[in-house]
C-alpha cells in the first residue's frame, strides 16, 4: 500500500514538473518572438521601393523616386501650421503630371490638352499660375512654386 501511494505521488510530481517545463519553453519562445527587432530598410512595397529611405513608386516614370528631391512642393493653402506637403512631378514633354498628396496613398495622374492649360483629372485641377495652384472642385487646396 505504501509503495502504491509513493508511486502515485511520484507520477503526479513528474507530470506537474513536465507541465511547468512546457510553460517555461512557451514563455521563452513568445518573448523571443516579441523582442525580434524589425530591420531598418526591410520595408519594400509591392514595387520594390523602400519607404524608410524615402522612395515612392512613380506610375508616370515607372520607377522608385524620392518626390521631395525631384518634385515641386505644394503647401496647404491658408494652413501655415501644416507640417506636410504634396508634391508634383512632370512628364518630359509636360503633358502629364503626377500628384503625390499627403492625404492619399496612391498618386494621381493629371493630363493637359495644350501648353498653358491646366492639368486635369476628375475634380482635381493643377493650374500654372504664379507657380502652381491645385484645386479640387474649384476650391484651392495647395499652392507652390
Amino acid at each position: 500500500m505504501k509503495k502504491g501511494l509513493l508511486f502515485s505521488v511520484m507520477i503526479i510530481f513528474a507530470f506537474s514538473c513536465a507541465k511547468q517545463m512546457d510553460q517555461k519553453k512557451e514563455s521563452k519562445t513568445s518573448i523571443l518572438k516579441e523582442e525580434k527587432p524589425q530591420l531598418v530598410g526591410g520595408d519594400l512595397d509591392e514595387h520594390g521601393c523602400k519607404a524608410s529611405a524615402g522612395y515612392t513608386w512613380s506610375a508616370l516614370r515607372k520607377e522608385c523616386i524620392r518626390v521631395f528631391e525631384i518634385g515641386t512642393r505644394l503647401n496647404h493653402y491658408e494652413q501655415e501650421s501644416a507640417t506636410t506637403s504634396a508634391f508634383v512631378i512632370f512628364e518630359a514633354n509636360g503633358n502629364k503630371a503626377e500628384l503625390f498628396l499627403d492625404t492619399q496613398k496612391e498618386s494621381i495622374i493629371l493630363e493637359r490638352k495644350a501648353e498653358g492649360q491646366p492639368w486635369v483629372k476628375d475634380d482635381w485641377q493643377l493650374i500654372p499660375w504664379k507657380g502652381y495652384v491645385l484645386k479640387k472642385a474649384e476650391e484651392i487646396k495647395y499652392t507652390g512654386q
